[in-house]
C-alpha cells in the first residue's frame, strides 16, 4: 500500500510542474486560467491517451483520431511562489496551493475564498488491491451535484454511488444504483460561500463516490473517489458559478452536439410494431398516418431492433424481410411522411449470428483475457461477442456495415442501444486500445461513446452535409459531443415520473443537456390515464421527447390511448411544437456553453439557499419555471418561486408573485404550472408547427416581462444540414431595457432566411397601460376595442384582463427597436 504523505522536490517543465512525493509523481498543468489538472501517478508513466478530452495542453497519441474535434492549447503558465511549507501556483482566476508536509492540495478563487481542500496527509492512496483513492474534505451540509445519470434527489450529500454502466431495465428511480452512464464528474458547492467548483476524474475504471456516508474520528469530515486502477487524473474546474463550471467542463470534454431539429420533435416508438410476425412496415406507416389523423405532430420513429430478428434472435445489420419487405421503400415512405426512422443497432453479436464467422475473420471483437479467442458474455438470446471500438480496423468495419445495411436504406439517424458491455464479466478481456492493448475494465464506458462517434462519422461519410442524429442509452464523459441520450428502460410508475426529473437535470449538470426519459414508462404495465397525462405534461419540456414502451400487459402506449384525455395530450404536444424557437435557441445555447435545457433551479439561482435541495421544479431554458403536477389526485400544487425577481403565472393572466416564497395554486388535470421570470424573453411560433424539421415559424409571438437589462439570442438555421458551420444561420439578439420607457432592440446576423412575416409582442406591465408605442421611427395606432385590434394588421392594445400590452406589426426584417412608453400622461392638464 502506498500513501502520498509528503513533498520531496519539483521540476518546472516550461509551465507544467512535476511534483515528486514519497511514493508518486504529480503533474500540475493549467489548461486555462480556470481549469487545472492535478494528475497523480504511482507508476509514474503518465501516458497521454484520452478518448474523451476535447481541449488539451499536451500531445496525445490519439490526437489523430480526434483531429477535427480536439483543440490543443498552450498551457497557461501560472505564477509560482515557494514558501517554507507550501508552493502556490496562481492564475488570474484561481490559486492552487500545495502544502508540502503533510501533503495536501487546496484551491482558492481570486478573492481568496477556499473552494476545495484534500485531506492533509493522505490525499492519494494506492491500496494492496491496486485501487486508487482520493480523499477530500467536506463541509457537513455541502452540496454535491452531477455524477452523470443517478437516481434519487439532485443533491447527493451523504450518498454512496458507483460509476459503472449497467443494463438496469425497470429500475427503481429513487434508490437503485447503477444506471446506464459512467460520468465521473461532479460539482461541489459550499452553502456558506455559495461558490462552486467542479471535479472531473479522467479515469474510466469502475469507481465509487462516497459523499459523506463514512466517518472517522481521526480525520475531519471527508468524501472520497475510488477506482479499480489507473491514475488519479483530476481536473479542477473553477469559475465559482455552476454555470461557469459546466461551461468549463464542456470546454474540456466537448461541447454538446447541435442536434437536427427533428431530434427535438415527437419521436414515436414502441417495441410492439417491429415485433409483429409480419408486415411491421405497414403497421409503422399506419401508426404515422394515425398520428396525423389524430392531429398530433411527429418528426421521427425510433425503430426497435425487431427489424434485425433472425430465427427470433437479434442479429445486427440483418433485415427480417417478413416484417420489412423492402427496407428502402419503407424508409422512403417514412421520409415522405416526415418521420425519419432512427434504427436500433447493438454492439453485441450472438454466436449464432449468420455473419459471425465473417466478423471474426475481420478481427473486430474484444478478446478473451487468455488465449486468442474472442471474449464471451451473455447477450439477447444467448452468448455473444462484443465489437471493439478501440480497434481502428473494427471501427472502419462497423462504419462500413452501418452505412451499407442501415444508413443506405434512407436515414441520417442511428439509435445505439444495449451498449453498456454489462455482461462481459471478465474485466481482463483485452481491447486493442488503438494498438497498445488494454482491458475492458479500463475502457468499458468508452465503447458506447466511440460507437456514437462512429455513427456520426458514418452519417457524414455517407452525406457530408447531413447533420447526424445519434441516440444512445449509455455513454462516458464526452458523450454529449455525439448523441442525444435517455435515462434507459424506466418503470411505469408515479415514482419514475417524479425521479426521472432529477436524473435528467443531474445529467444537465454533468454536461449532457440532451437527455430525456421514455414518456409513459418503458417497462411494466401501461400507465393509467392520469399518470399518462401528467407524464406527457412533463415530457414536453424534456430535450428528448419520445413515448416508448414495452409494456408487460400486451398494450401499446400511444398518445390517443385514453379518449377522454386525448385533447389534453394533444394540447401539450402542440404547445411543445409552438415552443420550437425557444427550444431550438436553448439547444444552440447548450451547444455553445453546455447550458442545460431542463435546468435545476440551482443553475439559475445559486444565491438562493432555498433551491439547493430542490429536485422536482426546474427551469425550461432560462426564463420559464415549470412545477409539474407529479402526484396522483392532486387538487393543489405548492410552488417555490426563487428569490431575486418577480414571477408571472403563465396560466393565470400573468398573476404576479414576489420571489422567495412558496405559493399554493389550484390544479386540475389540464394544469401545467409555469411561471415567467422577471426579465424573461420568450419567443414562440404563433403559427402551429406540426413538423420541427419542415415547418418554419412564419409568425413570431414574443412574451416579455421587463425587468432590468436582459439579452436573449434567438437562433435559427435549416435544422437539417451542416450549413450552419458555413455561416448560414440567423442569430437575432433581443435586448430589453428600461422601466418607464421599455426599449426592445432587435439585431440579426447570418445568412439564413428569415421566414417570419409578422410579430406579436405581449409585454407584461401590471400597473399601467402604455402612453405610446413605436417600431423604429413609426408610431403604432392604439386600439381600445379588442375586436378592432384583432382585425387590424398592426397596432397595440392594453389587455385589462392580463395587464399586458399587446403589440403587432409586420416583420421589418432588419435591425429595429420596439419602444413602449409607460411614462405618465397628464390627461386633464394639471
Amino acid at each position: 500500500m502506498k500513501i502520498c504523505t509528503k513533498f520531496n522536490s519539483y521540476e518546472n517543465r516550461d509551465g507544467i510542474y512535476l511534483i515528486h512525493t514519497n511514493c508518486a509523481d504529480i503533474k500540475i498543468c493549467f489548461v486555462t486560467d480556470e481549469i487545472v489538472r492535478v494528475r497523480t501517478s504511482f507508476d509514474k508513466k503518465m501516458e497521454e491517451e484520452s478518448y474523451v478530452l476535447a481541449t488539451t495542453a499536451w500531445e496525445d497519441r490519439l490526437d489523430e483520431l480526434f483531429q477535427e474535434e480536439r483543440n490543443q492549447k498552450e498551457p497557461v503558465k501560472p505564477v509560482a511562489s515557494e514558501q517554507e511549507n507550501k508552493i502556490i501556483f496562481s492564475t488570474e482566476s484561481i490559486s492552487l496551493e500545495m502544502q508540502k508536509d503533510p501533503l495536501c492540495f487546496k484551491l482558492y478563487d481570486s478573492e481568496g475564498t477556499l473552494l476545495y481542500s484534500d485531506i492533509e496527509g493522505n490525499p492519494f492512496i494506492l491500496d494492496s488491491n491496486g485501487r486508487i483513492t482520493h480523499y477530500s474534505r467536506m463541509e457537513e451540509d455541502e452540496c454535491f451535484y452531477g455524477f452523470g445519470e443517478k437516481t434519487g434527489v439532485l443533491n447527493k450529500n451523504k450518498t454512496f454511488m458507483r460509476e459503472k454502466a449497467t443494463d438496469a431495465m425497470g429500475y427503481d428511480a429513487t434508490k437503485m444504483d447503477t444506471l446506464y452512464k459512467h460520468i465521473p464528474f461532479y460539482i461541489r458547492m459550499s452553502r456558506e460561500s455559495q461558490k462552486a467548483i467542479g471535479l472531473f476524474y479522467n479515469n474510466f475504471y469502475e469507481s465509487v463516490f462516497n459523499m459523506g456516508c463514512e466517518k472517522s474520528n481521526y480525520w475531519p469530515r471527508y468524501t472520497y473517489w475510488q477506482a479499480d486502477g489507473g491514475d488519479i487524473d483530476l481536473f479542477f474546474l473553477g469559475g465559482n458559478s455552476i454555470k461557469r463550471v459546466v461551461d468549463n467542463y464542456t470546454l474540456l470534454t466537448g461541447r454538446p452536439a447541435l442536434l437536427p431539429k427533428r431530434a427535438l420533435g415527437y419521436q414515436g416508438s414502441s417495441m410492439y410494431y417491429p415485433e409483429l410476425e409480419k408486415d411491421s412496415d405497414e403497421a409503422v406507416l399506419s401508426f404515422i398516418d394515425t398520428v396525423k389523423e389524430e392531429g398530433f405532430p411527429i418528426d421521427g420513429f425510433h425503430l426497435s431492433s425487431g427489424y434485425t430478428s433472425y430465427n427470433n434472435r437479434r442479429c445486427v445489420f440483418t433485415w427480417n424481410t417478413t416484417r420489412f419487405k423492402d427496407p428502402r421503400a419503407y424508409f422512403a415512405a417514412m421520409n415522405e411522411k416526415g418521420a425519419q426512422n432512427v434504427p436500433n443497432v447493438k454492439p453485441g453479436i450472438l454466436l449464432c449470428h449468420p455473419w459471425f464467422d465473417e466478423f471474426e475473420k475481420k478481427n473486430v471483437f474484444v478478446k478473451a483475457s487468455e488465449g486468442n479467442d474472442y471474449g464471451v458474455g451473455k447477450w439477447w438470446g444467448g452468448d455473444g461477442a462484443f465489437w471493439d471500438y478501440t480497434n481502428p480496423k473494427a471501427r472502419r468495419e462497423w462504419m462500413n456495415y452501418l452505412i451499407e445495411n442501415v444508413i443506405n436504406m434512407g436515414t441520417n439517424s442511428v439509435w445505439n442501444d444495449n451498449c453498456e458491455y454489462d455482461s462481459l464479466l471478465d474485466k481482463d478481456c483485452i481491447c486493442d486500445f488503438d494498438g497498445k492493448g488494454g482491458t475492458i475494465g479500463q475502457l468499458k464506458p468508452i465503447m458506447s461513446t466511440l460507437m456514437c462517434k462512429i455513427g456520426n462519422d458514418a452519417i457524414k461519410e455517407h452525406d457530408a452535409n447531413a447533420r447526424p442524429y445519434v441516440v444512445c442509452r449509455s455513454g462516458s464523459a464526452g458523450i454529449q459531443k455525439y448523441a442525444q441520450t435517455w435515462c434507459g428502460d424506466n418503470y411505469t410508475s408515479w415514482t419514475s415520473l417524479q425521479y426521472n426529473i432529477p436524473i435528467i437535470t443531474g445529467m444537465g449538470l454533468s454536461g449532457q443537456p440532451n437527455e430525456g426519459a421514455d414518456i409513459g414508462g418503458f417497462a411494466g404495465p401501461a400507465p393509467d390515464e392520469e399518470l399518462f397525462v401528467r407524464w406527457v405534461q412533463n415530457g414536453v419540456f424534456q430535450p428528448r421527447f419520445s413515448i416508448h414502451s414495452a409494456s408487460n400487459d400486451n398494450t401499446v402506449t400511444e398518445p390517443w390511448m385514453f379518449r377522454d384525455s386525448a385533447d389534453l395530450i394533444r394540447g401539450a404536444i402542440l404547445f411543445r411544437y409552438r415552443m420550437m424557437p425557444y427550444l431550438y435557441s436553448a439547444e444552440y445555447e447548450a451547444n455553445q456553453i453546455g447550458a442545460p435545457i431542463m435546468r435545476p433551479l440551482i443553475y439559475e439561482f445559486q444565491n438562493d439557499p432555498n433551491v439547493y435541495d430542490e429536485s422536482f421544479e426546474f427551469m425550461f431554458g432560462r426564463d420559464i419555471l415549470v412545477a409539474n403536477v407529479i402526484e396522483a389526485n392532486a387538487k393543489t400544487k405548492k410552488v417555490y418561486l426563487p428569490a431575486g425577481c418577480k414571477w408571472y403565472d403563465w396560466k393565470d393572466n400573468f398573476a404576479c408573485y414576489e420571489g422567495g416564497q412558496t405559493i399554493e395554486i389550484p390544479v386540475t388535470l389540464e394544469t401545467i404550472p409555469m411561471f415567467i421570470r422577471e426579465g424573461g424573453i420568450i419567443p414562440m411560433a404563433a403559427n402551429q408547427i406540426m413538423s420541427m424539421e419542415r415547418d418554419p415559424m412564419t409568425s413570431l409571438h414574443l412574451t416579455l416581462a421587463p425587468g432590468g437589462d436582459r439579452s436573449y439570442t434567438l437562433y435559427d438555421d435549416d435544422g437539417v444540414s451542416n450549413d450552419f458551420r458555413k455561416g448560414i444561420f440567423r442569430k437575432t439578439t433581443i435586448h430589453m431595457s428600461g422601466t418607464d420607457v421599455v426599449k426592445v432592440d432587435f439585431s440579426a446576423v447570418g445568412e439564413y432566411t428569415d421566414f417570419v412575416e409578422d410579430i406579436k409582442v405581449e409585454m407584461i406591465r401590471k400597473d399601467r397601460s402604455p402612453f405610446w408605442v413605436t417600431v423604429g421611427d413609426r408610431k403604432l395606432v392604439q386600439f381600445l376595442n379588442r375586436k378592432k385590434f384583432e382585425k387590424a394588421k398592426e397596432g397595440w392594445y392594453y389587455s385589462q384582463t392580463k395587464k399586458a400590452v399587446e403589440v403587432k406589426y409586420k416583420n421589418p426584417k432588419d435591425s429595429v427597436t420596439l419602444t413602449v412608453s409607460f411614462e405618465d400622461f397628464d390627461l386633464i392638464g394639471m
